[in-house]
């Protein structure tokens, strides 16, 4: 029996892997035939969305979903291509026979890995930036500062990411057999410590912050936040801009957050409305959704570890693919590569959690606001800045949606204005 353990190894990942890619593409080809055969604006949008923006928005939809398409198809053939011809068991030996071992082996085996992965990626990357993103007027990133950015990526993945893999071989090799719980922790600490980081020394290497300038809008923010009870680190305009067309707004720190607005988000709403758009965000901090998300975050991250640390000395998931020992480094890439195929029907639970927590923020917004009308302004103009998808199929949106659909998010605001 033990000789065809291997082969059964193989036979699940397949079964899995197929049932996920499956699932993906049927769900995306549902999608692009609903918004294939939709024509117009859905009726309870209309007379807050034009024809020309709901035309739009359909074909930004389907062009994305065609990419969507070839990329899905793209990473499962190097997934395929990566577990099955051989390649990580011949990059294993190439390292060992260039003389690594220990921390060395593994730190460079897992990099290169990671710097692979993401040149194959560059394509499709490259493609939707400045071919599909340039055709609907949302592109401006220009060459020169995508390399930079690029090599600002590169340079933060060495000089973090190298020590961090460092610090990971550490605890597997030498913690002892708990060494999952020893790690888990040093990942908690090591990922506040970046919650802290990011805003001060990381975010501005790529984009420029400014305190948002005196005027109405700073004063309602401000009385917004101070009514709400919500301490921060103050308001701040992004140059999002600079690389991109679509609107955004976003809150950053655990204890007192930064509040950061898009610059195109500031010249495009109102005062009404992007003082619905903030009190969303701090009813997301407010019904503790942010600290939530992070508990359920470490408690998936913990089993994985305990997980992994059973299959760390399993030989029948290396033979499996093609490897002739154990190893903490072969551990760390299938367990990545192979992983989410065993989980991917987890997403439709993500996304529904995550659907509720948005109407309990929409909810909070309207009372503490109390602006219903504005806020559902800010969605239809967020919605038509961005071309978000007017006519989603019911399938694809339960599966995937973090937030509801735009119908849905105006119907919920006008039941919760009702009763306030």
């Amino acid at each position: 029996m033990g000789s065809h353990v291997p082969l059964l190894v193989t036979l699940a990942f397949l079964g899995f892997f197929i049932a996920d890619l499956a699932v993906e593409t049927v769900l995306l080809l549902l999608n692009l035939g609903s918004v294939r055969q939709a024509r117009g604006v859905p009726p309870p949008l209309r007379g807050r969305v034009d024809d020309a923006v709901a035309g739009r928005s359909r074909d930004y939809t389907l062009a994305k979903g065609r990419l969507g398409l070839v990329s899905l198809g793209v990473s499962a053939a190097i997934t395929l291509v990566a577990l099955f011809s051989g390649v990580l068991p011949w990059l294993d030996r190439a390292l060992r026979g260039a003389g690594l071992d220990g921390g060395h082996l593994f730190v460079a085996y897992l990099a290169i890995l990671a710097l692979a992965g993401g040149a194959l990626g560059l394509p499709l990357s490259l493609y939707g930036t400045f071919v599909l993103e340039e055709r609907f007027g949302f592109n401006r990133t220009r060459p020169a500062l995508w390399l930079k950015d690029h090599a600002i990526g590169l340079a933060l993945q060495a000089v973090i990411g190298l020590p961090l893999l460092y610090a990971v071989y550490g605890f597997m090799r030498f913690s002892g057999r708990l060494w999952w719980l020893w790690l888990f922790a040093f990942l908690i600490a090591f990922q506040v410590l970046l919650q802290w980081a990011y805003p001060t020394l990381i975010a501005p290497l790529f984009n420029r912050f400014s305190p948002l300038a005196d005027g109405p809008l700073r004063g309602r923010l401000e009385a917004l936040a101070s009514e709400a009870g919500f301490t921060n680190r103050g308001l701040y305009v992004m140059d999002g801009s600079r690389r991109s067309g679509h609107s955004n707004a976003y809150f950053t720190g655990l204890v007192r957050p930064r509040i950061v607005l898009f610059d195109t988000l500031v010249a495009q709403m109102t005062v009404d409305e992007a003082a619905s758009v903030l009190a969303h965000e701090i009813g997301h901090y407010r019904k503790r959704h942010i600290h939530r998300m992070l508990l359920l975050s470490a408690g998936t991250s913990l089993a994985i570890l305990f997980l992994l640390s059973l299959l760390v000395p399993w030989a029948p998931l290396y033979a499996a693919f093609g490897f002739a020992a154990p190893s903490l480094h072969a551990a760390l890439a299938l367990v990545t590569l192979a992983g989410g195929s065993f989980v991917f029907w987890l997403s439709p639970l993500a996304a529904r959690l995550s659907r509720r927590h948005e109407y309990e923020a929409d909810r909070y917004a309207v009372g503490l606001a109390r602006a219903p009308d504005a806020l559902k302004d800010a969605l239809v103009r967020l919605n038509g800045e961005n071309l978000g998808n007017l006519h989603p199929h019911p399938w694809y949106s339960a599966w995937h949606y973090s937030h509801p659909t735009l119908v849905e998010r105006l119907a919920a605001i006008d039941r919760s204005s009702a009763t306030i």
